[in-house]
């Protein structure tokens, strides 16, 4: 039998405690606020909550130069790790004890420090993952952490959703911050430790100027960048008007909490994985420009399931169309935009440019979103959903604009094929 690469298991390990925290301060503690009565508008601005996924390269250099206050002797990476995953693990386990008709502040508080501390920890997972594997391995590593990342979203989710029907929220979030702990912790204290790089002893404004203004200002140098900015930064504009209010509209509709997880997140995750495998199969076939044409155009009509959803009301059989349907669009639009973006950055700027127009594609995700309680409440919910259906329309301009003046070239687009992650 051959011998498993612990570096690989470790991968996997250190996804699952990436990929944990995130529902817990979106999507399922949206479910949880809506079963508390909370009101649409105080739901919408949870989106905020999850800003720091946007900004994280801003203290990423910080991590990157300094040495852990403690557990020095595990290195840099792995120490910062230490450090990092039982603070996570304290606060996901103090967002379960809080109340949130009583207290939200006190509940989103610690939310934002969950984000917070998770950003953290996927800046140093990223950056142990790169060192760790060789460059050949570099896939297969990322494939590892991206199914720990996709296993971890279920049991946030519909694992979660399970344990609260016995323990209460707190049992819930409880059981999430022992994961951080026993997978997380445990992975970061069985890893091999990586050779040490002593970076450039640099003042924090050098650093900030090297790893983000020249790569943002060698892309001002390119035709029309503005516009693609504008792009990036709509292109993600209905789902980000959307998700916010997918658990209550579940709710108010009558589903429970184990339907709601049986299907958005068990079923979800299968057909959002069919639906990237098809982008990739799609820009091999039709080539990225098309792709990205006929998946942003899925990725916009696939809206106007939650409308149909909405006229049918408590029907799973609709529910689980307007799920897969949704993420299997969603899955091909993915594919395609990630490799758009791979498509655009500059060989000398790769992974920074990428990262600064990842970031910028959240961006509306994380503040834009928070008006959704106050839209949803005004339009009706048919109303709401017919809106983030057309919000995707300037965007979609601006994708036909751009592909018709500058298409991306084609010996790059190869290599910027995403590895599957869309979370």
């Amino acid at each position: 039998m051959p011998k498993i690469d612990r570096r690989f298991l470790v991968m996997l390990a250190l996804g699952f405690s990436s990929g944990l925290p995130l529902p817990l301060t979106a999507f399922t503690l949206r479910q949880w606020f809506s079963e508390s009565g909370v009101d649409l508008k105080a739901i919408g601005l949870t989106a905020l909550i999850g800003i720091s996924y946007s900004c994280k390269f801003l203290w990423s250099p910080l991590l990157d130069s300094l040495r852990p206050p403690l557990l020095r002797s595990w290195g840099r990476r792995r120490g910062w790790l230490g450090v990092i995953q039982p603070l996570l693990a304290l606060s996901i386990l103090l967002v379960g004890f809080t109340d949130p008709v009583g207290a939200a502040g006190v509940t989103a508080a610690l939310a934002v420090a969950v984000a917070f501390l998770s950003a953290s920890q996927d800046i140093v997972v990223d950056a142990y993952r790169i060192e760790l594997l060789e460059e050949a391995e570099q896939g297969y590593g990322l494939a590892c952490y991206v199914w720990g990342y996709r296993a971890a979203m279920l049991a946030a989710t519909a694992g979660v959703f399970f344990v609260v029907g016995y323990g209460g929220w707190s049992g819930g979030y409880g059981a999430c911050a022992a994961l951080i702990l026993i997978v997380g912790l445990g992975a970061t204290a069985l890893a091999p430790r990586v050779p040490e790089v002593t970076p450039a002893k640099l003042p924090w404004g050098q650093r900030m100027r090297a790893a983000v203004v020249e790569p943002f200002r060698d892309f001002t140098h390119r035709p029309r960048w503005l516009a693609i900015l504008l792009f990036v930064a709509l292109y993600k504009l209905g789902e980000a008007l959307a998700g916010p209010m997918v658990a209550p509209f579940y709710r108010e509709l009558g589903f429970d909490r184990l339907q709601v997880g049986q299907v958005s997140s068990v079923f979800g995750t299968l057909t959002t994985l069919a639906g990237a495998l098809l982008g990739g199969w799609l820009i091999r076939r039709i080539g990225i420009s098309w792709a990205l044409v006929l998946t942003g155009l899925g990725q916009m009509l696939s809206n106007l399931m939650y409308v149909a959803l909405a006229h049918a009301g408590n029907d799973m059989t609709m529910l689980y169309l307007q799920v897969g349907i949704e993420d299997v669009t969603s899955g091909m639009a993915d594919a395609a935009f990630l490799t758009y973006l791979g498509g655009l950055t500059t060989r000398a700027f790769t992974a920074t440019q990428y990262a600064l127009l990842s970031s910028l594609a959240a961006v509306p995700m994380r503040t834009l979103g928070a008006s959704s309680g106050w839209l949803a409440a005004s339009l009706g919910w048919e109303g709401f959903f017919l809106l983030t259906t057309v919000a995707a329309l300037p965007a979609m301009g601006l994708m036909l604009y751009l592909l018709r003046r500058l298409p991306p070239p084609p010996e790059r687009l190869e290599a910027a094929q995403p590895a599957g992650q869309g979370a």
